[in-house]
């Protein structure tokens, strides 16, 4: 009987970019062909890739037994070897992996069934969205993960657009706050469509219910422009799902890093720039270009 990744609770595809930190060698593709590139990587196929911006994320994700990360790349199978071997040398088990030489690689999320796609490729990001598929533009020069909760894997989330869906994002962007207000007010008692994350919410809820005693424990926020009264219904959203997080924030339009910052998470998602923009100095973060705010997919 062929393996099956149906049984996964939650299936990662994330690029080599993504993973570990192969800036450097970026720097030299996007000078060059492709070919000083391998070179390169071959070169150093027995030096250890340093970690990416998703690494921390990856790294405790994977200490829960029903979590595949499958890497999804635009590298070439050569320079896959040398990501598979970084990803052994630090104790990664991850053991599929998916090499496209320069072609967009996102149509093979659908066979890996994958929840969530993480990649430092606007185009491939957006075509994934467009798929159905949860996925976010890395930011590889994020702020690094904090090392102060090693036994917890912490996910920051946006609402409007990435939990959920953008229709009071719209509302706002047509109208204006006061319009915004009186609409959510109106409809507090209406849950929101699903946006693109809430099967990850679901997935990662699922990992923590099932994986009690184990050695890692989820700890997620909802980290949202929103303020009184539009709280209410991103709170009554969740519970109609009977999703929970375990932190809230109504920041009313402050700056979300600094309040990222004191969360600490492995990673945060968000369909602005702007907020990942000021999120990024301080933790790693990931552009959901859904919604509104990010033009037609």
């Amino acid at each position: 009987m062929p393996a099956t990744l149906d049984a996964h609770h939650l299936v990662v595809a994330i690029s080599s970019r993504a993973l570990f930190d192969f800036e450097e060698e970026n720097e030299l593709f996007e000078a060059s062909d492709d070919h000083a590139y391998m070179a390169l990587q071959q070169r150093r196929m027995d030096v250890p890739a340093k970690p990416g911006a998703a690494y921390s994320l990856v790294k405790k994700l994977l200490a829960f037994p029903r979590v595949e990360v499958v890497v999804l790349s635009r590298n070439d199978p050569i320079s896959g070897m040398r990501v598979f071997r970084s990803a052994a040398h630090d104790g990664l088990n991850i053991q599929r992996g998916v090499f496209t030489r320069g072609a967009s690689p996102w149509r093979y999320l659908r066979p890996l069934k994958a929840h969530l796609f993480l990649s430092t490729n606007e185009a491939d990001v957006r075509s994934a969205l467009a798929a159905g598929v949860a996925a976010a533009r890395v930011y590889p020069l994020s702020a690094r993960a904090s090392e102060a909760h090693p036994d917890e894997v912490r996910i920051a989330f946006d609402g409007d657009a990435v939990l959920f869906s953008d229709e009071a994002e719209q509302v706002f962007q047509r109208d204006g706050l006061d319009a915004f207000q009186s609409h959510e007010s109106e409809h507090a008692l209406r849950p929101m469509a699903a946006g693109p994350f809430k099967p990850v919410l679901q997935a990662l809820q699922r990992l923590q219910q099932q994986d009690k005693d184990g050695p890692m424990r989820v700890r997620t926020a909802l980290v949202t422009a929103r303020s009184a009264p539009a709280h209410e219904r991103a709170i009554r959203t969740l519970m109609d799902w009977q999703v929970e997080v375990d932190e809230a924030m109504f920041l009313g339009g402050l700056a979300k890093g600094e309040f990222l910052r004191e969360f600490e998470p492995d990673f945060f998602f968000d369909d602005q720039v702007g907020h990942i923009a000021s999120a990024s100095a301080h933790v790693p973060a990931g552009h959901v270009a859904a919604g509104i705010s990010n033009g037609p997919p």
